[in-house]
């Protein structure tokens, strides 16, 4: 299978307000707006997308129709998590894990969206020596 893209899909019950925090928040902007869907790409990388979906709509299976988006991460890395974390805590957002450094190669912190939907921001650092090991070669963060 050749992969010409991929972006994660929520499924919310609230699309506008889902698809203006992360156009405020995180720097998307729309490429394709709907009551019930929203396209969404980076500012500053139209390779990084997102997409908002209303999870009643008639396209989700009926199996699946009116749930919204449960157990997700998502994770953005950046350049300067502490800046990011200082403009989202100004911003009122909600931090779930304060910014601090972890020994598997992490700077960063955790906050959410409307729904619900956990958001990991990160910047890669060097990991201590007992985490380096297990990083497969030229995959090492911070390096």
């Amino acid at each position: 299978m050749k992969v010409t893209s991929y972006y994660p899909v929520l499924m919310t019950d609230e699309v506008e307000a889902t698809a203006r925090f992360y156009e405020t928040h995180f720097g998307f902007r729309r490429a394709f707006s709907a009551d019930w869907y929203v396209h969404l790409q980076s500012e500053s990388d139209p390779s990084v997308n997102l997409a908002v979906l209303d999870g009643s709509h008639e396209t989700i299976p009926a199996a699946a129709r009116g749930q919204s988006a449960a157990g997700l991460l998502l994770n953005f890395e950046v350049e300067d998590v502490d800046a990011e974390y200082a403009r989202a805590t100004a911003a009122g957002l909600p931090i779930l894990l304060d910014i601090r450094d972890e020994e598997f190669g992490q700077r960063h912190f955790i906050t959410r969206d409307p729904g619900g939907v956990l958001i990991d921001v990160i910047k890669p650092i060097p990991p201590s020596a007992a985490f380096l090991a297990q990083y497969a070669e030229g995959a090492v963060p911070g390096a």
